[in-house]
């Protein structure tokens, strides 16, 4: 459970993150919903030379299954391809999460590996899924996904 002060220090690292182009070399964008924060997407360069980037999002369940995600994936998933000209944007999420792999297919995204057991989480051994997408694929898939 995030408490208070947990969440202001997650905010204030978020915060931060306003670009790629930016020393943090990481961009947040928040996901509304009538106004209200429901979640968000973050994109980060992990290799800025070579333009590679991981994105990530996060969503109250309570919205899920309305297409919200994924219509700001997809718009993240744009910018860092046709904004910023990345080569490559990768996904990793624990693999008992199927909504989140659901996700990534839909917005274009193609499993390239399942790492089995490779991290402690809550108490067990996990999965990871890994996704990506290339600049080529979004070119060829246009914004639609």
């Amino acid at each position: 459970m995030v408490d208070a002060e947990d969440a202001h220090d997650k905010l204030g690292e978020r915060l931060l993150r306003t670009g790629l182009e930016s020393d943090s070399g990481a961009l947040a964008l928040v996901i509304e919903h009538q106004g209200e924060p429901i979640g968000d997407v973050a994109l980060w360069l992990t290799d800025r030379e070579h333009r590679q980037a991981e994105i990530g999002w996060v969503l109250d369940p309570t919205y899920g299954g309305r297409g919200l995600a994924g219509e700001a994936v997809q718009a993240t998933l744009a910018l860092g391809f046709e904004h910023y000209r990345l080569h490559r944007v990768t996904a990793q999420m624990d693999a008992r999460n199927q909504a989140s792999a659901a996700l990534a297919r839909r917005v274009g995204m193609r499993l390239e590996a399942h790492h089995v057991q490779d991290w402690f989480s809550k108490g067990d051994w996990t999965d990871t899924l890994v996704f990506a997408r290339l600049a080529a694929e979004h070119q060829v898939l246009g914004n639609g996904g």
